[in-house]
């Protein structure tokens, strides 16, 4: 068999029966889905019962790389945890960058699938095609950090790649991450728990068997090509170089957008202790990359003096800082590296953590939770002591922490006195940093996202807010979020890193120099909707439609407060309108359901046979 980029082997274990085995990868679906976030999805989408609990052994997890990874075309170094989300019930994909993804295919794989649940505490170790699985009683409570460490030791491997839990994962709370590389987290819907609920502490790597491509004298001039050209060359990508994601933060708050003490606003009087000149003055050491990649758009970043003294880790990037930083108050750079460092090596979701600690922090202010009510902290927003021990408190689930390990949203249902209308989410996944009363763009991104709120499938705030486009105008913006999410959808199957805007022909021409597959833009697009139209069907298999895409009340009825978008909500007409367009552009009816005639044209007719009540 020609060389095509894949390994050509998807990794079976079955933990409850301690079984592993080895298949060859369906190079049909391969073709059809190409890797990552498509390939996932069908796999799972075949092997998943519908209405099956996220928790239970019955749930499918899986772990996929694409045909570019560990190949030399940078900026492809990702890998991505797909399951049924325990937070949201939705169909999850998260990615992590770092050094895991290419290991675990020099390891031998293009994919593992899990399923079970261990009878104690275990990991995978994957080495040169032979695995084995693994007693983790000696790592179970440990940190991520300690993790990494004794499982390099005991496997005596130092250049091990690891992609494990923390405390979080093993608490089973639904905020909780997987983490490699001390730092990268596939973070978003709750992979730390469907870990967990495994009882699986890591999977470990090391692989010497390589990545062989089609034609590598047509690849490598291209790959010279996109480093000169659409990476170092590229003056969109002058910011990333230079300071990483941590520019949006000015860029927010100048737009109005920054999430701002629980969402009450979107300009942050404290920007300037937590922008990009705050990282590089007080607390850079160096600057980091991902494996084989020209962008190193990370940061190393270490506290120097002060209460946090010591405090170190990567970045923190954008999500983080606002998140983590405006979204609860917190005017200080280090009191933000305290607490990313404490949800890196407890193994949470720093997006979904800074949502539910602002969120307790907005309860706390308005007297309906107590000082005893959440553990005897004086919660308020910018206390730096009190939030630098959140991250602790939600990862042991201890008093407060209990109820936010639940997420944002649960912990608002439980808690009543109307705070789950004070969380921002969709369907469960609390919102990234961009407020869509500043970008109705965005407004439609977050609602009809396939794994909940989210920016990493359309992200048109960078023409409505960052842009010369009207933010505030519905006019076209359903047709950007189809063009981004179809895309995207192929973006995150080959899988590229979130900060290269690789368009439709570039990936097409390193697909047919990689694999040998004729590949074109109209091709690709085709696939794209493909995806889109998959995960959709996920989703609606398991009862979602258009009353879950929708935004909170908060964003509609509540208007910002001050800066460029001060008196601005999301109307609701102007919303609902902009979605039915959305459905129609993609050819489903108007309750958001994929129809017969859109799957079938999507290349999916095999798919929709297996769902009853398609129009």
């Amino acid at each position: 068999m020609a060389p095509d980029g894949y390994t050509g082997k998807v990794l079976r274990v079955d933990l409850s029966s301690e079984k592993i085995s080895t298949e060859p990868l369906n190079k049909e679906w391969a073709r059809q889905f190409i890797g990552g976030k498509g390939l996932g999805a069908r796999y799972l989408f075949e092997e998943l019962k519908p209405g099956i609990d996220p928790m239970s052994p019955e749930n499918v997890l899986s772990i996929w790389t694409g045909p570019l990874v560990g190949t030399l075309v940078p900026l492809t170094s990702r890998y991505v945890v797909v399951t049924k989300s325990p937070l949201t019930g939705t169909f999850l994909d998260s990615y992590a960058g770092g050094f895991f993804g290419p290991e675990m295919k020099y390891a031998g794989f293009d994919g593992v699938i899990i399923k079970g649940k261990a009878s104690k505490p275990v990991y995978l170790w994957l080495n040169d095609g032979k695995v084995e699985i693994r007693d983790a009683r000696n790592v179970w409570g440990k940190d991520t950090y300690r993790t990494e460490e004794v499982i390099r030791k005991e496997t005596g491997e130092k250049m091990a790649r690891v992609a494990s839990i923390g405390v979080a994962g093993e608490n089973l709370s639904l905020i909780s991450s997987v983490t490699n590389d001390l730092t990268r987290n596939a973070g978003r819907g709750g992979t730390g728990a469907a870990f967990g609920s495994k009882n699986l502490k890591a999977v470990a790597a090391r692989g010497t068997l390589g990545v062989e491509v089609n034609d590598m004298d047509s690849l490598l001039p291209m790959v010279k090509e996109m480093i000169k050209t659409d990476v170092v060359g590229n003056p969109d990508h002058a910011g990333m170089i230079t300071d990483g994601t941590p520019v949006l933060v000015e860029m927010s708050n100048d737009a109005g957008i920054l999430p701002t003490r629980n969402w009450h606003d979107g300009v942050f009087d404290g920007h300037e202790g937590i922008n990009s000149e705050s990282i590089k003055t007080r607390v850079l050491v160096r600057k980091r990359a991902c494996f084989d990649c020209a962008l190193a758009c990370g940061s190393w970043s270490k506290v120097k003096a002060g209460a946090f003294s010591g405090a170190a880790t990567e970045g923190p990037e954008y999500e983080t800082l606002g998140l983590c930083g405006s979204n609860c108050g917190i005017k200080n750079v280090e009191a933000v590296i305290r607490f990313v460092e404490d949800c890196d090596r407890h193994g949470l979701d720093s997006i979904s953590a800074g949502n539910a600690v602002a969120l307790a922090m907005d309860l706390y202010e308005k007297g309906i939770l107590s000082k005893g009510d959440v553990n005897g902290l004086d919660l308020r927003f910018g206390n730096e002591e009190a939030y630098a021990k959140m991250p602790g408190i939600i990862a042991e689930r201890k008093g407060i922490g209990d109820l936010l390990a639940e997420g944002a949203l649960r912990a608002g249902r439980k808690i009543g006195h109307g705070a789950d209308g004070m969380v921002m989410h969709v369907k469960g996944l609390e919102y990234p940093a961009y407020d869509p009363r500043g970008t109705i763009g965005m407004a439609l991104a977050y609602a009809t996202s396939d794994r909940g709120a989210c920016h990493l499938r359309a992200w048109p705030v960078a023409t409505d807010a960052y842009g010369s486009a009207d933010p505030w105008s519905t006019e076209g913006k359903a047709a950007t979020c189809v063009e981004d999410q179809t895309r995207t959808s192929v973006k995150w199957s080959f899988i590229f890193c979130d900060f290269y805007g690789v368009n439709f022909p570039n990936m097409a021409k390193y697909y047919s120099a990689a694999t040998g597959y004729p590949s074109s833009e109209e091709e690709l697009r085709k696939t794209g909707r493909r995806i889109w139209n998959l995960t959709r069907a996920f989703n609606f298999r398991e009862g979602f439609a258009r009353k879950d895409d929708t935004l909170p009340e908060r964003m509609m009825n509540e208007p910002l407060r001050s800066g460029k978008t001060a008196g601005k909500a999301v109307p609701k007409e102007s919303f609902e309108k902009m979605l039915s367009e959305y459905y129609a552009l993609w050819g489903w009816d108007e309750q958001g359901r994929p129809t017969k005639a859109a799957l079938t044209d999507a290349g999916l007719g095999d798919i929709a046979s297996k769902l009853p009540g398609l129009g």
